[in-house]
């Protein structure tokens, strides 16, 4: 039986429909038949401060932000390029109320992973680490001692102090993954409770943030390297716009250091991780996602393709309990 001249338009209008559908999720699929691909630090912020209000507590000044950094907007980016999964990590404008991550996992359960902020030196830190864990499924924490060097807001003592140690034991008895946004110059103190809580899983977030253009790198290096001994610590090699010594893509010049990096913690204990969706990138002075993806699968030279798995995904999988 012959098709009308309407039915007919009708199937090639689904056809293409289909067939760009097809296209455009055909790296998110080649993604998931191969290995995964996991960003394992993503920002993203609320369009909407009504139900999920700005908080920054850094900066009283601060009203809100001015780009869109939405769930969808990185649902999509991450869909674009092949991305399986991302592991959120709240943004520090939204403080201490996780009410917007929150929303994105329930949202994306199968996509996302998520870590909220706990204010540290709430003298409850460890209960708010079982609330939020427990009631809201998020995987563990995030903490910022960067922002308390030397007398800054108060300083940094709250990091090896009661209130954390209590942190720290519920942080092993919960299983739950701390990403830490940290200073080289802390990383001793960091230690002291790496070795004290050996189940506890750290993450060094940005390699410590060492300037690798400094005369100084390869001390504040060390300081990193030497975490390497405690098989419970990951770093993430991440954040090269701001730490490699030209900061110019593809970064060629920090090689000898991420290579430190990798012989040190081996290739099961590095991570990948980006920092924000869309043109957010740009605004801030990151490579476009595409362009992360080709650093790390034509330049990271240190990689071959089994640890190069390994870091765009593999480990994150493992880290974080991710079915793929």
């Amino acid at each position: 039986m012959s098709m009308t001249h309407t039915t007919r338009r009708t199937f090639m209008k689904t056809a293409a429909s289909a067939a760009a559908t097809a296209t455009l999720a055909s790296p998110l699929r080649a993604a998931q038949e191969r290995t995964p691909v996991i960003d394992a630090h993503m920002h993203v912020w609320s369009d909407n401060k009504d139900p999920f209000p700005y908080a920054h507590p850094y900066s009283k000044g601060f009203t809100g932000a001015t780009i869109a950094a939405t769930a969808d907007i990185l649902i999509e980016d991450m869909d674009n390029n092949g991305v399986t999964h991302s592991i959120l990590v709240q943004t520090i404008c939204h403080g201490w109320d996780n009410s917007y991550t929150s929303h994105c996992l329930q949202r994306f359960p199968n996509r996302f992973r998520a870590h909220g902020l706990i204010d540290p030196v709430d003298p409850n830190v460890a209960d708010k680490l079982d609330y939020w864990m427990s009631e809201h499924g998020f995987s563990g924490m995030r903490f910022s001692p960067i922002y308390y060097m030397g007398e800054s807001n108060g300083g940094d003592a709250w990091l090896t102090g009661p209130a954390h140690r209590r942190l720290w034991r519920k942080a092993e008895q919960l299983g739950a993954v701390f990403n830490m946004f940290i200073s080289s110059t802390q990383l001793p103190r960091l230690a002291t409770m790496i070795e004290e809580y050996p189940e506890a899983k750290i993450i060094i977030d940005h390699m410590g943030q060492i300037d690798f253009g400094s005369p100084n790198a390869q001390q504040e290096l060390d300081k990193l390297l030497m975490l390497s001994s405690y098989p419970n610590v990951w770093v993430k090699i991440s954040e090269l716009s701001s730490t490699a010594p030209t900061k110019v893509y593809p970064f060629q010049d920090a090689l000898p250091w991420m290579t430190q990096i990798f012989d040190a913690f081996g290739p099961d204990r590095i991570l990948w991780g980006t920092g924000y969706p869309g043109i957010c990138r740009a605004e801030y002075n990151r490579p476009s996602l595409k362009d992360e993806l080709a650093l790390v699968r034509e330049h990271f030279s240190y990689l071959n393709k089994e640890n190069r798995d390994k870091y765009l995904g593999i480990n994150a999988a493992q880290l974080w309990s991710i079915d793929c």
